[in-house]
């Protein structure tokens, strides 16, 4: 073959081989794009746990997930569920388990001063005088291990609101907005730093996972609950909701650090945990609480409960800052799902655009509004630990079922302010 041949042979081979190359090129890209693009889209994540869902309440909550999950976006954009914790999440109450331990190990610090009256605005004189006399305040901590009359004084005024001489313990407080004893939980942490509260919490939750169900512990001359469980169903559908793209948050009238130590057993960060919250002073928690909406720090007037839940949702889930945090916002900055079991959590639960999720406690105004289901959005369930047996009488929606801020009973009120007839208990 001649010199010019063979050039002209090597340029034609070249040529084809720079045209399998970028043909090459050309497929590889395709094939790395096509799957991208023509890949179908992931299934919506459903609920695995059946056992102990009422009815249709799985269909219902999975037709649910099926409806946002594929939202996409900014966090802000998410679809946002929110859930009461005590009762809700878990069997039995996480304040009360730490409250319980801080007893047994001696860990409440003395009152400033001496003075009971600075551990709450609303604590009642005669409440004051009581604790006053019942235990010491000489000692860096109380020692209410042993001083059985010093914890049964504790355990009265915080557990049922009144001295063990049956005087009442607190007043003067807007019972939508506040209820002093839980507050009172978290007051009593004075003195000490979050993380050592959270190593309290981390104790009462190992003792009270590892007792047996049903389980009572000695506080003082009591025997008082010992036992909690996590619900499996709701660490499931806790799962399965973060998986779908839902913004989970949990809000609780226990003390925040507290829920921040049980959260993250179902997953939940201590960012996404709302509680009763304390001020603090050079980094130790004082006697004074977060404030929300018109309520400064310090002013002890409110915290995660009833009405005060709305407000800590808006302000912290929603950003909506000052008084208007306090009000209902458009259904755009509103929670789709929320769960809850006591007329504690009504106000947020009403509050859900998609679905509100009810454990039945027999909790009157939770259960009236449940039950009438005026807009189709209210699921009714039985708890799944030891649910309750049925009411046997109506729930009193008529007459004294909604409890006003005052105190004072009333009817349960629709929006447009006609009473909502009594109910019968029909999920058990």
């Amino acid at each position: 073959m001649s010199r010019s041949a063979r050039l002209r042979t090597s340029a034609v081979t070249a040529a084809l081989a720079l045209a399998l190359a970028a043909t090459s090129l050309v497929s590889a890209t395709t094939a790395e794009a096509e799957p991208r693009d023509r890949r179908p889209p992931r299934p919506c994540p459903t609920l695995k746990v059946s056992e102990g869902w009422y009815g249709d309440n799985k269909a219902r909550i999975d037709a649910l997930v099926a409806d946002h999950c594929r939202d996409k976006g900014s966090r802000a954009g998410k679809p946002v569920a929110v859930f009461d914790w005590d009762n809700t999440v878990i069997k039995n109450d996480v304040g009360d388990a730490t409250f319980y331990w801080l007893l047994r190990n001696n860990r409440v610090r003395p009152p400033k001063d001496g003075d009971w009256s600075t551990t709450s605005r609303h604590l009642t004189p005669e409440a004051a005088t009581a604790l006053g006399a019942a235990c010491p305040t000489r000692d860096r901590t109380l020692p209410t291990a042993t001083d059985t009359r010093c914890a049964d004084e504790l355990l009265s005024v915080y557990g049922s609101g009144a001295t063990t001489g049956g005087k009442t313990a607190f007043a003067g407080h807007d019972r939508r907005r506040m209820e002093p004893q839980y507050a009172w939980l978290a007051q009593l942490l004075r003195g000490w730093t979050t993380r050592q509260v959270e190593s309290f919490a981390a104790a009462a939750r190992a003792e009270n996972l590892a007792a047996p169900q049903g389980a009572t512990q000695s506080v003082g001359t009591a025997r008082v609950t010992g036992w909690v469980r996590y619900y499996p169903q709701q660490r499931d559908l806790i799962r399965t909701l973060q998986d779908a793209g839902f913004d989970v948050w949990i809000v609780s009238a226990s003390p925040e650090p507290v829920v921040d130590v049980w959260a993250k057993g179902v997953g939940v960060a201590p960012s996404h945990t709302l509680g009763i919250r304390n001020t603090t002073d050079h980094g130790r928690l004082t006697a004074h609480l977060k404030g929300c909406g018109s309520v400064r720090d310090g002013e002890d007037t409110t915290i995660t409960y009833i009405d005060g839940k709305r407000c800590w949702i808006n302000q912290e889930i929603f950003g909506v800052r000052g008084p208007a945090a306090e009000r209902v916002q458009p259904a755009s900055r509103r929670q789709v799902f929320a769960a809850g079991d006591s007329d504690t959590d009504i106000s947020f639960l009403r509050d859900a655009t998609g679905l509100r999720l009810a454990l039945n406690r027999n909790k009157n105004e939770l259960m009236c509004r449940a039950y009438e289901n005026g807009d189709g959005r209210w699921i009714v369930n039985p708890m799944f630990i030891e649910p309750k047996q049925r009411k046997a009488t109506p729930y009193p929606c008529a007459t004294t079922g909604y409890m006003a801020g005052d105190g004072t009973a009333e009817p349960v009120r629709r929006p447009d302010g006609s009473v909502i007839p009594d109910q019968t208990d029909r999920v058990y």
